[in-house]
């Protein structure tokens, strides 16, 4: 049981460093319309993987509430949501194709910044393939070990497009080849950090797993709305994005259902 936590909360990690690798065979840019449809197909699986693989499994272990079955998953969508606004607040981070920065004044690298973003964006995902084990290893929710892998195998096949998005624009601004792969696969091992540091919470707190779950969903859901939806909706033809959301929630749906 153990080792299969493990790997699942290593996959998504494993996702994001393959990406990164491709900096090492692409050039120096990615075309800017590829840059959107991969960031439409990551948005589709966050949104997906937040549904079916978070907000409904925090409902169906809040049955016994009766008709308020929806406040774990309420309360814990916005605490969610405004600990990310939190985080985007407090801590400096560059955007991609943004020349202004978020958060405090810094005198950071333009570089360390982008990475600062990524790792924003790393932790809900994290926090979310961590909390779904939590269950599972609870023993109290309906959640098996390969509902778990689908959300694991989901959040890692739209880290692949992002290890390659993220370190491809570091090597653009100034990084040799080798420092962008390494920033990239760096900015991935907030993942399964996120994800024990949850397991472990979780393991002391089980009463409140349902309020995790939906954490964790208003945490994905933030990044997608604050910064993915802006990204795959800039520029010309945004509508190939939005096709590319559909493919990414099909598919994170697919796997929930199927596997879980």
């Amino acid at each position: 049981m153990i080792n299969s936590v493990a790997v699942g909360l290593l996959i998504p990690f494993l996702g994001t460093a393959l990406g990164a690798v491709c900096v090492v065979f692409m050039k120096n840019q990615m075309n800017p319309m590829v840059q959107r449809v991969l960031t439409g197909f990551a948005a589709g699986v966050m949104v997906a993987a937040s549904v079916w693989s978070l907000l409904i499994p925090s409902i169906d272990y809040s049955s016994n509430l009766d008709k308020f079955a929806f406040v774990p998953a309420a309360v814990g969508f916005c605490a969610g949501m405004l600990f990310l606004l939190l985080l985007d607040t407090i801590i400096p981070h560059l955007h991609l194709n943004s020349e202004e920065s978020e958060g405090p004044k810094t005198n950071l690298k333009k570089t360390t910044m982008m990475v600062f973003a990524v790792v924003l964006h790393n932790i809900p995902e994290g926090m979310a393939v961590g909390v779904v084990y939590a269950g599972f290893l609870s023993g109290n929710m309906d959640i098996t070990v390969t509902g778990a892998l689908a959300l694991s195998i989901g959040i890692a096949i739209q880290n692949f497009p992002e290890g390659a998005i993220i370190s491809m624009p570091l090597h653009s601004n100034g990084m040799t080849k080798t420092k962008a792969m390494l920033s990239g696969v760096l900015s991935g091992v907030v993942e399964p950090v996120a994800g024990v540091l949850t397991i472990l919470l979780s393991g002391l707190l089980v009463p409140i797993l349902p309020y995790m779950l939906s954490f964790a969903a208003g945490a994905m859901i933030y990044v997608v709305v604050e910064e993915l939806i802006p990204e795959m909706s800039d520029g010309k033809h945004s509508n190939w994005a939005t096709m590319f959301f559909m493919f990414g929630f099909v598919l994170m749906m697919i796997l929930d259902v199927a596997l879980g």
